[in-house]
């Protein structure tokens, strides 16, 4: 009989206080026995709406009903036949908009906690079993993915299953694209993201770093090389800016260089040379997940006051719910309906303070949300000594620049069509390079999509 509790199963945390101190993990993870509670609540529903809702369609109810059972290892296989990052999406994945958004019991009540079972199934796995899998009978086809994000991890994986010899070009000294640089260690320990890879070697994929697609070596030259097929998920690291006065100086930050500083640079460990200043004041400027993780790590590298500065209200801001409740537990002042309108400089160039128009709400532009009017006469100015900037990226020009039959959107995004093939035959693409800045298991999904795509390509050909 289901468990007909109302709310989930809490999800032991760190205390705040603490938490807001150190980069270890703020979600402690379910026990067995909790995991267990949870999994009961699901109702097994006949028409299975939480599937439909995942993009890469985990076949959820089949792995919770294991769960109840306590076959867990059973539930790891089931959930890896369709992801290939579980551990991964069990922390990050925005479920409240996916496959919780359509679950039954949240018709009502709180849904079934699906991250949370998913991490801990990936998690358990790892620590009680963690085999490897073997390599599978190579078909000798030639495969490039260009970026070891999750669009790129997720397509080489699925193509060296079907027997591939893939091979990934990545741009940075280690694999994983944002899921290294931009997500924190204390929401995504970059321990789970190298047994995610070393997983995808085991398979056979060989991943080549340091290696700047556009520079190094350009897609035509790929082909040449004897690759059938080329995968672009390249993702979307150009950093966008306000275009207001004062950002070049000094202490001000792209989120993306902040946030690599952290977490690929390791800038929190004193063992690593890899310096940041270290601010009293900072003013956050955005209000999506990336935000809060700068916001948050800030905090995090010993920040007295940090601000989250966005022009709209709390319902219109796009961070996960999770991940702002998280924020303001751990000290983060919130100024909503407030827009900056100058950064302010010392004569040696450093900053001193933002400057900032108060706003109001109007009627909704063209992205649904309601338009930010700016109050005459409301402007004021905060104190701080750093500034990062988190409105947004865009894809890097580099593959624009050297590949000329490739056809883009005014953005610099890729255009692909149905089956991920952009305008050059053999080339796919998926991903932020196409989407710009979206989600995890969004680029999970056209990464998923684009494997099968190129498989039937591949497969026309011999």
């Amino acid at each position: 009989m289901a468990n007909m509790a109302p709310k989930k199963t809490p999800m032991p945390e760190q205390d705040p206080n603490i938490r807001n101190k150190n980069f270890d993990e703020v979600a402690l993870g379910y026990t067995e026995e909790q995991a267990i509670e949870e999994a009961t609540r699901c109702l097994n529903c006949k028409h299975k709406p939480c599937v439909g809702g995942c993009p890469v369609n985990v076949r959820i109810p089949e792995f919770i009903q294991l769960v109840t059972k306590g076959d867990f290892e059973g539930a790891y296989h089931v959930i890896k036949q369709t992801n290939s990052l579980p551990a991964v999406c069990g922390r990050v994945c925005p479920q409240e908009k996916q496959c919780e958004a359509v679950c039954v019991r949240g018709i009502k009540h709180e849904p079934v906690a699906i991250g949370r079972l998913e991490r801990f199934v990936a998690d358990w796995y790892m620590k009680n079993r963690g085999d490897l899998p073997k390599k599978p009978v190579s078909n000798g086809i030639k495969v490039a993915v260009v970026g070891a994000g999750p669009a790129g991890l997720t397509c080489a994986g699925d193509l060296a299953k079907l027997g591939y010899e893939v091979t990934i070009f990545e741009a940075f000294h280690t694999p994983g694209g944002v899921l290294v640089y931009g997500i924190p260690e204390f929401r995504l320990p970059k321990k789970i993201v190298q047994k995610e890879i070393e997983y995808l070697e085991a398979l056979g994929v060989e991943i080549k770093t340091n290696m700047v697609i556009g520079k190094v070596l350009t897609i035509d030259e790929l082909i040449e090389m004897g690759y059938k097929a080329v995968f672009i998920g390249s993702g979307a690291g150009l950093p966008k800016f306000l275009g207001i006065e004062g950002e070049n100086l000094i202490g001000v930050y792209s989120a993306n260089e902040y946030l690599t500083r952290i977490n690929l640079m390791k800038a929190y460990l004193d063992e690593y040379d890899t310096p940041i200043i270290r601010h009293k004041s900072i003013a956050v400027i955005g209000g999506g997940n990336v935000a809060m993780d700068a916001a948050r790590s800030a905090k995090r590298m010993g920040t007295e006051n940090v601000y989250i500065i966005y022009r709209r209200s709390f319902d219109e801001m796009p961070a996960r719910h999770e991940e702002i409740a998280h924020a303001q537990e751990e000290g983060i002042v919130f100024k909503i309906l407030t827009n900056p309108t100058r950064i302010i400089g010392d004569s040696s160039g450093h900053v001193t303070g933002i400057e900032c128009v108060r706003m109001q709400l109007s009627e909704p532009d063209a992205s649904g949300r309601k338009r930010p009017v700016k109050i005459e006469g409301s402007e004021f100015t905060i104190d701080v000594d750093g500034v990062i900037v988190a409105v947004g990226t865009s894809p890097n020009p580099l593959i624009k620049n050297t590949t000329m039959d490739l056809e883009y959107t005014q953005n610099g995004c890729l255009i692909v069509n149905e089956d991920m093939q952009t305008s050059k035959p053999g080339v796919y693409a998926g991903g932020d390079a196409v989407t710009g800045a979206a989600t995890v298991i969004l680029a999970m999904g056209a990464g998923k999509n684009a494997a099968k795509s190129i498989h039937e390509y591949l497969s026309s050909k011999s």
